[in-house]
């Protein structure tokens, strides 16, 4: 069925430009028009990636407001969850939790504007997936913070969430 179509496509196709090249112009124009019809379309994405961009979204905005615990609870909230930054492992949803408060809200510290300017997911299956990505922090004393991280992140009953962190400055 699929060839069937697409041999329709062709047939029509040379038929626009049998009319097209009999005209000034005609040749470049039905190329362009070949050229439009032929290159396949970009696919939608997926209803899980736009979960997973949503879920990162909403980190960032809870981030760029102050709220950690907001920020936090795109993580599994587990003792399973692992966290890497640079030469550390916190190991548990507390112990990420906790690195954060002593790094971005303990006195002295500052959490900034948090943006992630590149982002990719890649679907491991219909539960999980894996997002390489840069992040990029504007803190109150004009220092930029930036590195790459890359997440794995599994569907819960509640949605999705990170199970895995990798972070690197």
């Amino acid at each position: 069925m699929v060839l069937y179509l697409r041999c329709q496509q062709f047939e029509y196709l040379r038929e626009i430009t049998t009319l097209i090249t009999a005209r000034p112009l005609g040749t470049v124009l039905a190329l362009i028009l070949c050229l439009v019809a032929v290159t396949p379309a970009q696919p939608p994405a997926s209803n899980a990636e736009t979960q997973i961009r949503q879920l990162l979204q909403d980190q960032v905005a809870a981030w760029n407001r102050g709220d950690l615990d907001a920020f936090m609870a795109g993580y599994w909230h587990s003792p399973a969850l692992t966290f890497f930054s640079n030469n550390t492992e916190a190991k548990g949803w507390d112990a990420a939790l906790a690195r954060y408060k002593q790094n971005y809200q303990s006195g002295g510290h500052a959490m900034g504007k948090l943006d992630f300017p590149i982002l990719s997911v890649t679907l491991l299956g219909p539960d999980s997936a894996f997002i390489r990505g840069r992040f990029h922090l504007v803190m109150p004393d004009g220092k930029e913070p930036h590195g790459i991280f890359t997440l794995i992140v599994r569907k819960f009953p509640e949605g999705w969430r990170i199970v895995h962190d990798h972070t690197s400055s």
